[in-house]
């Protein structure tokens, strides 16, 4: 997929951010090569991404609303469990946030959500679980038109009665 100056994107890990432009840079005395530049709305900072190489960083369009009914219907899931051994989750994890694809990430969020609802998560899980939702949130709001503390509001509304739901016997 090609992008356009304005294009909101989805940069893996890093959120929303919208192409500013498309430049020719010549790094290292190689021949031209063509870069997004595109500003991140969370950080408010520029990166730079080679356009070649936009697909391999996971670089992709904001969802739509099909998507968000998607993450909708995840959030609505009953638990699943997840590894007791606090290193093999978080590998895990951290695999399914770097594929860029907002359900993963979703399902990220919510897992570590359910279970810091049990225990105390660790302070790695805790940050993870914080920048899942922040990611989730920032997507959702703009696709939706919302305010991230309405969307903030509405998510941890459906995850605690997800969650309650989930641990009736």
């Amino acid at each position: 997929m090609r992008f356009k100056i304005g294009d909101k994107i989805i940069y893996p890990n890093q959120g929303v951010g919208v192409v500013q432009d498309i430049a020719v840079k010549n790094l290292g005395g190689s021949k031209g090569t063509e870069f997004y530049i595109v500003r991140l709305n969370d950080s408010e900072s520029n990166v730079m991404v080679p356009v070649d190489n936009a697909k391999n960083v996971g670089l992709r369009s904001l969802s739509n609303e099909q998507v968000v009914g998607e993450i909708y219907s995840i959030l609505h899931q009953k638990e699943e469990t997840t590894s007791a051994d606090w290193k093999v989750r978080y590998k895990s994890n951290s695999e399914r946030m770097s594929t860029g694809d907002i359900r993963e990430v979703t399902s990220v969020m919510k897992d570590l959500f359910f279970l810091n609802q049990q225990k105390d998560l660790s302070f790695r899980e805790k940050k993870m679980m914080e920048r899942a939702m922040q990611l989730v949130i920032s997507e959702i709001a703009i696709v939706e038109n919302l305010s991230c503390d309405e969307v903030e509001h509405k998510l941890e509304d459906i995850l605690l009665d997800t969650y309650k739901k989930s641990n009736v016997s």
